[in-house]
Order: C-alpha cells, then structure tokens, then sequence
C-alpha cells in the first residue's frame, strides 16, 4: 500500500513539473532567465509564443521591429543556431545577441 502511495506521489509530482515546463513565464523577470535547453523542453507553440515575448520585448529595447517574412525567419535561424551550439545560453541573451547581428537590416521604429 505504501508502494502505490509513493508511486502516485511520484507520478503526480512528473505530471505537476511537466505541466511546469509547458507553460511560458508570464514576465520577462521569468522569462530572461529561461535556458535554450529549458525552452526546448516546452511544447512548440509555449517556445514560439516565449520567443517572440523575447523578441518584441529585445526589439523595443534595440529600437527596432521585428518583421514578418524573410528578415523574421532569418533572425529564428540565428537563434536556432545559437541555442543549438550554446544550449546552456539563456534564450533572451541568444535572442538579443541575434537581433543585434540584424539591427542594421531591421527597420527601424518611428
């Protein structure tokens, strides 16, 4: 009986961390100081949605925006790139280090 206490125990805490790791942070006080392996953990859509958080907010900063199309999907291939070769990087540091990479081909904001 203690067996299936301990294991139900067990299994509720995996179930409880997982659900953790699925949902992105709701400020950026959160969010800065997720690691690329951490945001790999999340389902697709929590790491998009936390990625473009990152970026608007790196973008505001920088005084740029970040566009749709061509120069968008570039600055996700040098994020991409740069968590896959650092996965241990905060993702924010990688994303804003992209966008810095780019500021000079970003439009820039009014």
């Amino acid at each position: 009986m203690t067996s299936r206490i301990l294991l139900a125990l067990a299994a509720t805490i995996a179930i409880s961390a997982s659900a953790q790791a699925q949902n992105p942070p709701l400020n950026f006080d959160q969010a800065a100081y997720i690691t690329c392996r951490e945001a790999h953990a999340m389902n697709p859509e929590a790491r998009k949605a936390l990625a473009v958080f990152l970026a608007e907010h790196s973008a505001r900063v920088r005084g740029v925006l970040i566009p749709d199309g061509e120069q968008g999907a570039q600055l996700a291939h040098l994020v991409r790139g740069g968590c896959t070769l650092s996965p241990d990087a905060y993702l924010f540091t990688v994303v804003d280090r992209a966008i810095v990479a780019e500021s000079s081909k970003l439009p820039k904001r009014k």
